[in-house]
């Protein structure tokens, strides 16, 4: 009898101590998840403005022939549309933004190769891919352009500047 109740003391203290255990396992998730509801997050617009940015940049270190600059511009533009399929799953404009892949490769590709004509040629279908891409999630009222005008007064765009 005294083994019986010492071992039905022991299985409830040892249930005791998991439900402990367990409180301050949810506590810690419960904090986790307020900090989580707050932190910041950047939204698909802002995605989109960066790599518009980045997408005029590109234009004007390419015709520059700064291939430095032309790639880190492509592989930042690459950056943000990774972002956008880790961070905005939630959207429509995520599961089709993959179409623009193909056309920033072939720009890359013609970094790489640092030839001009290459380089224009497949910015314009890059720009295209852009305004398709646009059309096809409702938002064909954004059409985005080969920039004709260099905005960035304080950037040269030249190689070895």
């Amino acid at each position: 009898m005294k083994k019986l109740l010492l071992l039905l003391i022991l299985t409830l203290l040892s249930c005791n101590r998991q439900n402990t255990e367990l409180n301050a396992l949810q506590s810690r998730i419960d904090s986790l998840e307020a900090k989580l509801a707050t932190t910041y997050k950047p939204g698909f617009g802002e995605f989109m403005s960066n790599i518009q940015v980045h997408h005029a940049k590109l234009w004007f270190a390419g015709q520059n022939q700064n291939w430095a600059l032309a790639d880190f511009e492509i592989h930042e533009i690459m950056e943000n549309v990774e972002d956008i399929q880790k961070f905005e799953t939630d959207r429509k404009e995520s599961e089709v933004i993959e179409m623009i892949e193909p056309a920033l490769d072939s720009v890359n590709a013609a970094i790489q190769k640092k030839d001009p004509e290459q380089f224009t040629q497949r910015y314009y279908i890059l720009t295209n891919t852009c305004n398709k891409c646009h059309q096809d999630v409702d938002f064909g009222f954004n059409v985005i352009k080969v920039p004709d005008m260099q905005t960035f007064s304080n950037q040269d765009f030249r190689p070895g500047n």
